[in-house]
């Protein structure tokens, strides 16, 4: 049973993993055009696990900025997890405590779409989760072992970050198979459309947490005023 809802996880992971091999090979063949020996090319995607902060490390080495700076910078970018983590918690609440280190630094934006999505239609194991968050951690580091490995063919910076576009593509698809209801569709074209306005009018990646906490709290208040009817 634990390696058949393993395997059933990681099934549903490959629109994940057909997404980030691509995406990870950009990013392996960029840190490679930056300079980066393939171990640490490789060891950033082991230990970091992060599609625009690998890019945004790898753009600011290239540019010799401190390791502080870098720091910070990452932490910014990728303080919408918490928001994630907070959603996710209420259904990991009765899986293994040893489950769930691995399950918050295997966390994506990728795979929470598509963990909520799970959720949503029936309760799903850790054994299940486990298999679907870290089938996509594997395509991942494949993807920038790959990329670390024949980078090197590309002529310019500009040829690998063409197949920056497949991280688009896999948003979209993840996008669209989430819209089952209309309160869904609702909700993301009223977060897209405020995502935009703040990004026009904030600096830095703030305009992403404030779009999805008001789409998130416009969400509860309208639940909650329907139950109260």
């Amino acid at each position: 049973m634990r390696s058949a809802d393993m395997a059933e996880g990681a099934k549903k992971a490959i629109p994940i993993v057909l997404g980030y091999l691509p995406l990870g090979f950009a990013y392996g063949a960029l840190a490679r055009l930056a300079g980066l020996d393939l171990a640490l090319i490789v060891l950033m995607s082991l230990i970091v696990f992060a599609g625009s902060g690998q890019f945004i490390s790898v753009s600011m080495l290239a540019a010799g900025a401190g390791g502080a700076s870098i720091v910070a910078t990452v932490f910014l970018v990728n303080l919408r997890h918490l928001l994630m983590s907070a959603s996710l918690s209420p259904y990991f609440q009765n899986y293994p405590r040893r489950s769930l280190p691995l399950l918050a630094f295997w966390l994506t934006d990728e795979n929470y779409a598509m963990a909520c999505g799970e959720f949503r239609n029936c309760e799903r194991g850790h054994h299940y989760m486990l298999g679907l968050f870290g089938t996509s951690y594997t395509g991942w580091v494949l993807g920038g072992v790959l990329g670390g490995l024949f980078g090197g063919f590309f002529s310019s910076a500009n040829a690998a970050m063409t197949m920056e576009y497949a991280l688009y593509a896999m948003f979209i698809f993840l996008l669209v198979i989430q819209m089952t209801e209309r309160k869904l569709f609702l909700a993301a074209s009223f977060s897209g459309a405020l995502s935009l306005l703040f990004y026009l009018y904030i600096p830095g990646s703030w305009y992403i947490i404030l779009a999805t906490v008001c789409t998130a709290t416009m969400g509860v208040s309208a639940e909650r005023w329907k139950e109260s009817f």
